[in-house]
């Protein structure tokens, strides 16, 4: 009698643990609604000719693309900082982060859920900045943006960001 007393209790625990787990991972399925979203922000690149590019302009719109992101409550920014590190510790280059794998890679290990990626372009009088949000899991684009403002106008060009980051986000 005792015997069947700690099978029953053993029973119950397993049954126990098994519901336990199985409410871990629904919760962690779902995985939506509890916290903002962690989205990492690459700098963007220039593809304007080689006798119009901007030097550090690619991390200043990233700049105000982020500044919009730690304005709302839906999205956590993944510290600058940190993306640095990895990046050193990983001994990655900028060529190496053109394989957009890397880039995905790099920012599960930074615990990015999405990402930005982007391309800003000055051709004659205009320049047009173009994003990408990105699920880090899958690798899809889930929302492209994009916005224009006059070649000559750096705080247009921040506007154009802004405009672009905001289409992301709707």
């Amino acid at each position: 009698m005792i015997k069947a007393t700690r099978r029953d209790q053993r029973s119950a625990w397993f049954s126990g643990a098994a519901v336990v787990l199985m409410l871990v991972l629904a919760a962690c399925s779902t995985g939506d609604s509890r916290g903002p979203v962690a989205v990492a922000v690459f700098d963007l690149e220039d593809l304007s000719s080689p006798d119009r590019r901007l030097t550090d302009v690619g991390g200043i719109l990233a700049g105000q693309i982020m500044a919009r992101l730690d304005a709302s409550r839906e999205y956590q920014v993944v510290d600058r900082q940190d993306l640095l590190k990895v990046l050193e510790e990983l001994r990655l280059g900028s060529s190496d982060l053109a394989d957009a794998q890397t880039r995905l890679r790099l920012g599960r290990i930074i615990g990015a859920k999405q990402m930005i990626f982007g391309a800003f372009q000055a051709v004659g009088p205009m320049a047009r900045v173009d994003l990408r949000l990105v699920d880090v899991a899958s690798g899809k684009i889930m929302q492209t943006g994009s916005g224009i403002a006059p070649a000559a106008d750096l705080n247009g060009w921040l506007q154009a960001s802004d405009q672009a980051a905001a289409e992301l986000f709707k």
